[in-house]
């Protein structure tokens, strides 16, 4: 619970707004401590006390709590935005991680970028290519968001959506990058 019963000299935020006498068994004690009135306010404003204590009353006394803080945020929703309410903020918050998604995949396909041309070549050596291989110089190379990359012979692991054995690519058994 938000505060045990109401201090002796102090009626609860609730009753002391309604001017009326804080009882030792006044249901919105517990939640609207005296500290908090600007709580009860908002919520008296938009639900009206009668209507929240007949929630309250029909409640269990363990679901109180969260039903208030519920209350309590809708409330001050609605008195900061009367028309959409929390709506507004969930609609802004979504709109938000959308926005942030979209950067976090910019950021992905840069690194992804930077990761595969940073690659240095293989130092030249006098090592042959075996037969029916491609090297790394001859393969084609392909644009990706304005940098070029190497065409693999087979699907990378987090592009990959098939079921197929990697080895069938020329892709080395399932080796993973």
């Amino acid at each position: 619970m938000a505060s045990s019963s109401s201090s002796y000299n102090s009626p609860c935020a609730a009753c002391k707004f309604l001017r009326r006498k804080c009882m030792p068994g006044c249901i919105f004690a517990p939640y609207f401590p005296p500290e908090e009135p600007q709580k009860f306010a908002n919520v008296h404003k938009i639900f009206g006390a009668s209507n929240v204590t007949k929630l309250l009353n029909e409640l269990l006394p363990h679901q109180r709590e969260d039903a208030v803080n519920s209350l309590a945020y809708e409330a001050e929703a609605r008195v900061r935005d009367p028309v959409y309410g929390c709506v507004g903020a969930i609609s802004f918050l979504q709109r938000q991680v959308q926005r942030l998604q979209k950067e976090l995949d910019a950021a992905n396909t840069d690194l992804l970028r930077y990761s595969l041309t940073d690659i240095p070549p293989p130092p030249p050596s006098s090592l042959s290519v075996p037969p029916g291989m491609v090297s790394v110089q001859q393969m084609p190379q392909r644009q990706f968001s304005g940098s070029t990359y190497s065409s693999f012979p087979y699907s990378l692991p987090w592009t990959d959506t098939s079921s197929e054995d990697m080895s069938e690519g020329g892709g080395g058994g399932g080796n993973h990058l």
